[in-house]
């Protein structure tokens, strides 16, 4: 009997993101992510509790209003400047710009459109205001380790660099 999802399970998958107007793919994950149910939840909610009671090898759609997770689009957000008065590493569709507001809230924006003379950047999440579909393919299920739990997910051990390869910084 295979393991099911529940609380203090390890849980390892990959999932896609769809838009369901138009069927492009948003964004994929394919290097499995891992975590301790209800320990470390690392997606939506809605999409946690329909993974309760899969196991490995499922391959679930869950739909999504991208409104109810990142909340209706604040078109006060998106704002165009003359490309000169944009820093040249910053002038490709795509590129995110942290930028911070006079109380000192950070915020990440994506430029969005340029062209000859401006630059439009976009400071809503890129999943707002989209009906979305999550599928998620379940790799593994199994009871996680108390250090797992601790963690919230899997330990990575530590990266052996070899001393002898590393360049002194000038």
């Amino acid at each position: 009997m295979s393991e099911t999802i529940r609380d203090g399970k390890f849980v390892e998958l990959t999932y896609k993101v769809t838009d369901r107007r138009t069927g492009h793919v948003l964004t994929r994950v394919e290097f499995p992510l891992s975590y301790v149910h209800g320990h470390n939840e690392i997606l939506a909610p809605s999409v946690h509790g329909k993974l309760e009671g899969r196991s490995a090898g499922d391959v679930i759609e869950v739909p999504i209003d991208g409104n109810q997770i990142f909340g209706p689009r604040d078109e006060s957000l998106v704002f165009s400047d003359h490309i000169d008065n944009v820093p040249e590493e910053y002038r490709q569709v795509g590129t995110s710009i942290l930028m911070e507001n006079d109380k000192g809230q950070t915020r990440s924006f994506l430029v969005t459109q340029m062209d000859d003379e401006t630059l439009t950047v976009d400071g809503n999440n890129p999943l707002c205001g989209r009906a979305i579909v999550f599928t998620l393919e379940i790799l593994k299920v199994r009871d996680a380790t108390e250090e797992e739990t601790r963690a919230g997910g899997a330990i990575v051990a530590g990266a052996a660099i070899d001393p002898s390869l590393m360049r002194p910084v000038s």
